[in-house]
C-alpha cells in the first residue's frame, strides 16, 4: 500500500475514534454539540480523501480488487484501519515492486 494511503488510513481511523469516543459523548453527556460538528466535518473530509486514495490506488494497480475492498470495509469499522496500515507496512517491506494481480 502506498505511504500516503497508509497515512490517510491512520488519520481516518483516528478521526473516527475521536468522533465516536470523545465528540459524541461530549454532545450527549455534556451538551456540547460543537464537538461533533467540528470533528464530524474533519472525519468526513478524511473519509472522502481516503476513498479517493483507495480508488486511485486500485486504478493505478497499486491495490488488487480484494485489497481495495478490504480497505473500503476497514474505513467504516473502528480500529481496523490501524490493523490494515500495520499489515501494509509489513507487506511493503517484503514487496518486490511489482503491482498486484487483479
Amino acid at each position: 500500500m502506498k505511504k500516503n494511503l497508509r497515512r490517510l488510513a491512520l488519520a481516518e481511523g483516528a478521526s473516527l475514534l475521536v468522533l465516536v469516543g470523545i465528540a459524541m459523548p461530549l454532545k450527549h453527556l455534556a451538551n456540547k454539540p460543537l464537538a461533533v460538528r467540528v470533528v464530524g466535518i474533519l472525519h468526513g473530509l478524511l473519509f472522502l480523501a481516503y476513498v479517493v486514495a483507495v480508488v486511485d490506488a486500485y486504478a493505478t494497480r497499486k491495490l488488487s480488487g480484494r485489497e481495495a475492498w478490504i480497505a473500503f470495509v476497514a474505513s467504516v469499522v473502528p480500529f481496523v484501519p490501524f490493523v490494515l496500515a500495520f499489515r501494509a507496512s509489513q507487506k511493503d517491506e517484503d514487496d518486490d515492486g511489482e503491482p498486484p494481480a487483479r
